[in-house]
C-alpha cells in the first residue's frame, strides 16, 4: 500500500519523506492557501521534495477551464497528477489530459459508479472519501470494497487512493479493503507507528540494559 501525505506544509513534507515512508503527495486550494505563498510556488516545491506523484487541484468547474488549468499545472513538474472533480466535464477533461500522457486524479467521490465512470475517463486515481461518508452515517470501507471488487471484475488499472482518512482505523481498514494508496494528514501518519506497549516495551528494554551496564 503506498502512502501519501495530504498537506501543503513543505516541512512537514520534507520531514516525512526523509523516513523513505511517503510515496506522493494530494494537496487541494484549501490547503495550498494556509501557506499564504502563490500556488505554483508550493506545488513546484513539493514536486522537488518528492519524486512521487503531486496530486495539484484545478479550481475551474467547466471543461475548458480545466484543460487551461490542468496543462499549466502539469508543466509544473513532471510528477504532477492533475485532481479533477468528479462531474461530467472533469470526467471529459480527465481523458482529454490523461491522452495527454498527464496523471490525473478524480476527486470526490462518493459512489462506486462515479468510480467506475472515472476509471472508463482514464483516471490514474480515484479518490474516494472515507471520512465525509461516516460523518453522514454511511460506510466508507464499504465503497473502497465495492470499487476494488468492480476495478478487479475489469482490470482497471486506475488506483484507488482512499481520501478523507482521519484514524489509524481508517488506514487499516483501507489496506484490507485493497485500497492502493492511503491519504492522510501528516498526524495520522506519525500516530500509526504509537502503541502503548511499544512505549511499555522500550522503557524496560532500556531500564534493564541500564542495570546491566550495556553500552553498543
Amino acid at each position: 500500500m503506498k502512502f501519501f501525505v495530504d498537506t501543503a506544509d513543505t516541512g512537514d513534507i520534507a520531514e516525512l519523506a526523509a523516513t523513505g515512508l511517503i510515496d506522493g503527495v494530494t494537496t487541494n486550494p484549501s490547503l495550498v492557501a494556509k501557506s499564504g505563498r502563490p500556488f505554483a510556488e508550493v506545488i513546484k516545491e513539493i514536486c522537488d521534495i518528492v519524486s512521487g506523484p503531486v496530486s495539484a487541484e484545478v479550481v475551474a468547474t467547466d471543461y475548458d477551464g480545466m484543460i487551461s488549468e490542468g496543462r499549466k499545472l502539469a508543466k509544473i513538474a513532471d510528477n504532477v497528477a492533475v485532481k479533477l472533480p468528479l462531474t461530467l466535464d472533469g470526467l471529459k477533461a480527465c481523458r482529454t489530459l490523461s491522452d495527454d500522457g498527464t496523471m490525473v486524479n478524480v476527486t470526490l467521490c462518493f459512489s462506486a459508479n462515479q468510480a467506475l465512470l472515472a476509471a472508463k475517463a482514464g483516471a490514474t486515481f480515484i479518490s474516494p472519501f472515507i471520512g465525509r461518508l461516516d460523518d453522514i452515517n454511511v460506510d466508507g470501507m464499504e465503497l473502497i470494497s465495492d470499487i476494488r471488487q468492480i476495478y478487479d471484475n475489469y482490470l482497471f488499472d486506475t488506483e484507488i487512493l482512499a481520501a478523507s482518512i482521519r484514524t489509524a482505523n481508517h488506514v487499516k481498514l483501507s489496506a484490507l479493503a485493497g485500497a492502493d494508496v492511503a491519504t492522510m494528514p501528516p498526524a495520522v501518519i506519525k500516530g500509526l507507528v504509537k502503541h502503548p506497549l511499544t512505549d511499555k516495551g522500550l522503557e524496560a528494554f532500556l531500564a534493564d540494559a541500564e542495570k546491566a551496564g550495556i553500552k553498543v
